[in-house]
Protein backbone atom coordinates (compact mmCIF):
# COMPACT_ATOMS: atom_id res chain seq x y z
CA UNK A 1 0.00 0.00 0.00
CA UNK A 2 1.54 3.88 -0.84
CA UNK A 3 2.26 5.41 2.06
CA UNK A 4 1.47 9.04 2.85
CA UNK A 5 3.54 11.68 4.30
CA UNK A 6 1.57 12.84 7.55
CA UNK A 7 3.95 14.84 8.96
CA UNK A 8 7.60 16.80 8.00
CA UNK A 9 9.43 18.02 11.40
CA UNK A 10 13.02 19.29 12.40
CA UNK A 11 15.06 16.15 13.54
CA UNK A 12 15.75 17.94 16.49
CA UNK A 13 11.46 17.92 17.70
CA UNK A 14 10.67 14.78 19.77
CA UNK A 15 8.38 12.38 18.22
CA UNK A 16 8.54 9.73 21.11
CA UNK A 17 5.33 10.88 22.98
CA UNK A 18 3.39 11.64 19.28
CA UNK A 19 4.44 7.79 18.41
CA UNK A 20 3.78 6.06 21.87
CA UNK A 21 0.21 8.55 21.21
CA UNK A 22 -0.54 6.91 17.71
CA UNK A 23 0.33 3.11 18.39
CA UNK A 24 -2.43 3.22 21.30
CA UNK A 25 -4.90 4.45 18.93
CA UNK A 26 -3.61 1.63 16.48
CA UNK A 27 -2.61 3.77 13.39
CA UNK A 28 -0.53 2.39 12.05
CA UNK A 29 2.80 4.57 11.00
CA UNK A 30 6.38 4.81 10.58
CA UNK A 31 9.14 7.59 11.22
CA UNK A 32 11.83 7.97 8.28
CA UNK A 33 14.86 10.70 8.03
CA UNK A 34 14.88 12.37 5.23
CA UNK A 35 16.72 15.99 3.92
CA UNK A 36 17.63 17.10 7.66
CA UNK A 37 13.39 16.11 8.32
CA UNK A 38 11.92 13.62 10.50
CA UNK A 39 9.02 12.52 8.15
CA UNK A 40 6.17 10.61 9.94
CA UNK A 41 4.23 7.83 7.07
CA UNK A 42 0.94 6.24 7.66
CA UNK A 43 -0.84 4.53 5.02
CA UNK A 44 -2.37 6.68 1.92
CA UNK A 45 -6.34 5.91 2.91
CA UNK A 46 -8.98 8.24 3.33
CA UNK A 47 -8.41 10.97 5.24
CA UNK A 48 -6.06 9.50 7.72
CA UNK A 49 -2.87 11.42 6.98
CA UNK A 50 -5.35 14.62 7.40
CA UNK A 51 -6.56 12.68 10.27
CA UNK A 52 -3.00 12.57 12.00
CA UNK A 53 -1.90 15.76 10.95
CA UNK A 54 -5.23 17.20 13.28
CA UNK A 55 -4.23 14.89 16.17
CA UNK A 56 -0.36 16.32 15.90
CA UNK A 57 -1.79 19.66 16.12
CA UNK A 58 -3.52 19.07 19.33
CA UNK A 59 -1.30 16.77 20.89
CA UNK A 60 2.45 17.12 19.64
CA UNK A 61 3.49 15.17 22.98
CA UNK A 62 0.74 12.62 22.80
CA UNK A 63 -2.18 12.37 25.83
CA UNK A 64 -2.42 9.24 27.86
CA UNK A 65 -5.78 10.27 28.60
CA UNK A 66 -7.19 10.99 25.52
CA UNK A 67 -10.14 8.66 23.89
CA UNK A 68 -11.83 8.52 20.75
CA UNK A 69 -15.07 10.11 20.78
CA UNK A 70 -17.89 7.95 21.13
CA UNK A 71 -18.90 6.27 17.51
CA UNK A 72 -15.61 7.87 15.70
CA UNK A 73 -12.55 6.48 14.45
CA UNK A 74 -9.44 7.37 12.59
CA UNK A 75 -10.30 6.44 9.08
CA UNK A 76 -10.31 2.64 8.74
CA UNK A 77 -6.92 0.56 7.39
CA UNK A 78 -7.39 -2.30 5.83
CA UNK A 79 -4.57 -4.76 4.40
CA UNK A 80 -5.21 -5.05 1.04
CA UNK A 81 -5.76 -9.01 -0.37
CA UNK A 82 -3.82 -10.72 -2.68
CA UNK A 83 -5.89 -10.12 -5.61
CA UNK A 84 -5.13 -6.20 -4.57
CA UNK A 85 -1.48 -7.00 -4.01
CA UNK A 86 -1.07 -8.71 -7.84
CA UNK A 87 -3.09 -5.87 -9.30
CA UNK A 88 -1.02 -3.51 -7.90
CA UNK A 89 2.03 -5.07 -9.00
CA UNK A 90 1.35 -6.37 -12.52
CA UNK A 91 5.25 -6.37 -13.46
CA UNK A 92 6.15 -8.41 -10.51
CA UNK A 93 3.56 -10.79 -10.89
CA UNK A 94 3.90 -11.35 -14.39
CA UNK A 95 7.88 -12.16 -14.03
CA UNK A 96 6.65 -14.22 -11.36
CA UNK A 97 4.48 -15.95 -13.35
CA UNK A 98 6.46 -16.68 -16.62
CA UNK A 99 8.95 -18.58 -13.90
CA UNK A 100 6.07 -20.63 -13.36
CA UNK A 101 5.35 -21.30 -17.01
CA UNK A 102 9.23 -21.88 -17.69
CA UNK A 103 9.30 -24.81 -14.73
CA UNK A 104 5.74 -25.92 -16.52
CA UNK A 105 7.36 -26.30 -19.45
CA UNK A 106 10.87 -27.60 -18.49
CA UNK A 107 9.95 -29.47 -15.65
CA UNK A 108 11.72 -27.92 -13.47
CA UNK A 109 15.57 -28.43 -15.51
CA UNK A 110 14.80 -32.14 -16.39
CA UNK A 111 13.13 -31.53 -20.03
CA UNK A 112 16.77 -30.80 -21.69
CA UNK A 113 14.87 -30.39 -24.99
CA UNK A 114 12.82 -27.57 -23.85
CA UNK A 115 15.71 -26.20 -21.29
CA UNK A 116 18.10 -25.47 -24.22
CA UNK A 117 16.15 -22.91 -25.45
CA UNK A 118 16.53 -21.36 -22.58
CA UNK A 119 19.96 -21.36 -21.65
CA UNK A 120 23.06 -18.99 -21.55
CA UNK A 121 24.06 -21.68 -23.78
CA UNK A 122 22.79 -23.16 -26.51
CA UNK A 123 23.97 -27.52 -25.96
CA UNK A 124 23.52 -30.84 -26.99
CA UNK A 125 23.60 -33.71 -25.44
CA UNK A 126 26.14 -36.44 -26.21
CA UNK A 127 25.61 -39.53 -23.90
CA UNK A 128 26.62 -38.31 -20.59
CA UNK A 129 27.85 -34.62 -21.55
CA UNK A 130 26.67 -31.84 -22.67
CA UNK A 131 28.34 -29.81 -25.41
CA UNK A 132 27.74 -26.19 -25.64
CA UNK A 133 27.51 -23.63 -28.51
CA UNK A 134 29.74 -20.76 -28.57
CA UNK A 135 27.69 -17.93 -27.07
CA UNK A 136 28.55 -15.70 -30.21
CA UNK A 137 27.79 -18.44 -32.61
CA UNK A 138 23.85 -18.01 -30.85
CA UNK A 139 23.98 -14.63 -30.83
CA UNK A 140 24.88 -14.41 -34.26
CA UNK A 141 21.85 -16.30 -35.25
CA UNK A 142 19.62 -13.67 -33.26
CA UNK A 143 19.10 -15.70 -30.26
CA UNK A 144 20.08 -12.04 -27.71
CA UNK A 145 17.54 -13.69 -25.10
CA UNK A 146 19.82 -16.21 -23.76
CA UNK A 147 21.56 -12.83 -21.75
CA UNK A 148 18.24 -12.78 -19.90
CA UNK A 149 16.32 -16.22 -19.98
CA UNK A 150 18.40 -18.42 -17.63
CA UNK A 151 16.55 -15.85 -14.71
CA UNK A 152 13.43 -18.05 -15.86
CA UNK A 153 15.16 -21.33 -15.00
CA UNK A 154 14.82 -23.09 -12.10
CA UNK A 155 16.61 -26.61 -10.61
CA UNK A 156 13.77 -27.93 -8.52
CA UNK A 157 10.79 -26.64 -6.40
CA UNK A 158 12.67 -25.21 -3.42
CA UNK A 159 14.90 -23.26 -6.02
CA UNK A 160 12.07 -21.77 -6.99
CA UNK A 161 9.85 -21.46 -4.30
CA UNK A 162 12.42 -19.43 -2.65
CA UNK A 163 13.69 -17.30 -5.51
CA UNK A 164 9.94 -16.64 -6.23
CA UNK A 165 8.94 -14.89 -2.64
CA UNK A 166 12.10 -12.87 -2.69
CA UNK A 167 11.40 -11.70 -6.15
CA UNK A 168 8.10 -10.41 -4.84
CA UNK A 169 9.20 -8.78 -1.55
CA UNK A 170 12.06 -6.73 -3.89
CA UNK A 171 10.20 -6.43 -6.91
CA UNK A 172 7.11 -4.87 -5.38
CA UNK A 173 9.03 -2.32 -3.67
CA UNK A 174 10.93 -0.99 -6.91
CA UNK A 175 7.54 -1.59 -8.83
CA UNK A 176 5.92 0.93 -6.10
CA UNK A 177 8.67 3.39 -4.89
CA UNK A 178 10.30 4.08 -8.71
CA UNK A 179 7.23 2.55 -11.24
CA UNK A 180 7.45 -1.15 -13.33
CA UNK A 181 9.45 0.34 -16.30
CA UNK A 182 12.22 0.87 -13.79
CA UNK A 183 11.35 -2.53 -12.27
CA UNK A 184 11.63 -4.02 -16.03
CA UNK A 185 14.96 -2.52 -16.82
CA UNK A 186 16.56 -3.45 -13.23
CA UNK A 187 15.44 -6.45 -14.18
CA UNK A 188 16.69 -7.45 -17.48
CA UNK A 189 19.99 -5.38 -16.75
CA UNK A 190 20.81 -7.32 -13.75
CA UNK A 191 19.84 -10.53 -15.35
CA UNK A 192 22.28 -9.61 -18.07
CA UNK A 193 25.34 -8.54 -16.00
CA UNK A 194 24.61 -11.22 -13.38
CA UNK A 195 24.32 -14.03 -16.37
CA UNK A 196 27.41 -12.61 -18.30
CA UNK A 197 29.58 -12.37 -14.90
CA UNK A 198 28.33 -16.13 -13.93
CA UNK A 199 30.13 -17.41 -17.64
CA UNK A 200 33.24 -15.57 -17.22
CA UNK A 201 34.03 -16.80 -14.16
CA UNK A 202 32.61 -20.37 -14.05
CA UNK A 203 32.57 -21.22 -17.75
CA UNK A 204 29.96 -23.31 -19.88
CA UNK A 205 27.98 -24.80 -17.82
CA UNK A 206 24.26 -25.05 -16.98
CA UNK A 207 22.97 -22.21 -14.83
CA UNK A 208 19.86 -20.24 -13.96
CA UNK A 209 17.59 -18.74 -11.42
CA UNK A 210 16.76 -15.30 -9.94
CA UNK A 211 19.33 -15.19 -7.62
CA UNK A 212 21.56 -13.20 -9.46
CA UNK A 213 18.87 -10.46 -10.19
CA UNK A 214 17.78 -10.78 -6.54
CA UNK A 215 20.79 -9.66 -5.19
CA UNK A 216 20.78 -6.68 -7.94
CA UNK A 217 17.77 -5.75 -6.40
CA UNK A 218 18.52 -6.10 -3.03
CA UNK A 219 21.92 -4.15 -3.34
CA UNK A 220 19.74 -1.43 -5.47
CA UNK A 221 17.10 -0.65 -2.60
CA UNK A 222 20.27 -0.90 0.11
CA UNK A 223 22.57 1.85 -1.49
CA UNK A 224 19.28 4.24 -2.68
CA UNK A 225 17.90 3.88 0.84
CA UNK A 226 21.27 5.26 2.47
CA UNK A 227 20.89 7.94 -0.13
CA UNK A 228 17.42 8.65 -0.29
CA UNK A 229 16.17 7.30 2.52
CA UNK A 230 12.08 6.11 1.89
CA UNK A 231 9.50 3.71 3.89
CA UNK A 232 9.31 1.47 0.70
CA UNK A 233 12.88 0.53 0.58
CA UNK A 234 13.28 0.42 4.61
CA UNK A 235 13.88 -3.34 5.13
CA UNK A 236 14.98 -4.91 8.52
CA UNK A 237 18.62 -5.11 9.20
CA UNK A 238 18.36 -8.21 9.59
CA UNK A 239 17.28 -9.28 5.85
CA UNK A 240 20.21 -7.60 4.52
CA UNK A 241 22.80 -9.65 6.74
CA UNK A 242 21.32 -12.61 6.26
CA UNK A 243 21.50 -12.01 2.72
CA UNK A 244 24.71 -11.19 2.83
CA UNK A 245 26.07 -13.64 5.10
CA UNK A 246 24.36 -16.16 2.62
CA UNK A 247 26.73 -14.90 0.03
CA UNK A 248 29.61 -15.11 2.13
CA UNK A 249 28.44 -18.79 2.58
CA UNK A 250 27.87 -19.69 -0.96
CA UNK A 251 31.56 -18.33 -1.88
CA UNK A 252 33.47 -20.38 1.06
CA UNK A 253 32.07 -23.73 -0.55
CA UNK A 254 30.28 -24.54 2.44
CA UNK A 255 26.52 -24.62 0.62
CA UNK A 256 27.89 -26.95 -2.09
CA UNK A 257 29.47 -29.24 0.57
CA UNK A 258 26.10 -29.61 2.63
CA UNK A 259 23.95 -30.79 -0.69
CA UNK A 260 22.69 -27.84 -1.88
CA UNK A 261 23.78 -28.02 -5.18
CA UNK A 262 26.56 -26.38 -7.29
CA UNK A 263 25.60 -22.11 -6.59
CA UNK A 264 26.06 -19.58 -9.41
CA UNK A 265 28.71 -17.47 -7.02
CA UNK A 266 29.30 -15.41 -9.70
CA UNK A 267 25.86 -14.48 -10.63
CA UNK A 268 25.23 -13.48 -7.07
CA UNK A 269 28.33 -11.18 -7.04
CA UNK A 270 28.00 -9.55 -9.91
CA UNK A 271 24.13 -9.02 -9.42
CA UNK A 272 24.95 -7.54 -6.26
CA UNK A 273 27.52 -5.08 -7.34
CA UNK A 274 25.40 -3.93 -10.45
CA UNK A 275 22.91 -3.66 -8.12
CA UNK A 276 25.09 -1.40 -5.50
CA UNK A 277 25.69 0.69 -9.29
CA UNK A 278 22.40 1.49 -9.93
CA UNK A 279 21.38 2.40 -6.00
CA UNK A 280 23.80 4.71 -6.16
CA UNK A 281 22.93 6.63 -9.16
CA UNK A 282 19.28 6.58 -8.33
CA UNK A 283 19.46 7.32 -4.79
CA UNK A 284 21.92 9.86 -5.76
CA UNK A 285 19.03 11.50 -8.48
CA UNK A 286 16.70 10.98 -5.92
CA UNK A 287 18.56 12.63 -2.86
CA UNK A 288 19.27 16.03 -5.36
CA UNK A 289 15.77 16.19 -5.97
CA UNK A 290 14.45 15.90 -2.33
Amino acid sequence: MTPAAALRVPLSTDLTGFIGFLTRLGVPHRVSEEAGEQVLWVPNVGQLAEDVRALYERFPEGDDAYQLPPGTALTPVKRPGFIQQVLGSPLTALVLLATLIVAWFTLLGENLDTLRWLTFLDFRVQGEYAMFVPLADSLAAGQWWRLFSPMLIHFGILHLSMNGLWYWELGRRIELRQGRWHLLGLTLLFAAVSNIVQYLFGGPSLFGGLSGVLYGLLGHCWIFQLLAPNPVYRMPRGVLIMMLVWLVLCLSGLVSLLGFGEIANGAHVGGLIIGCITGLLGGAIARRRT
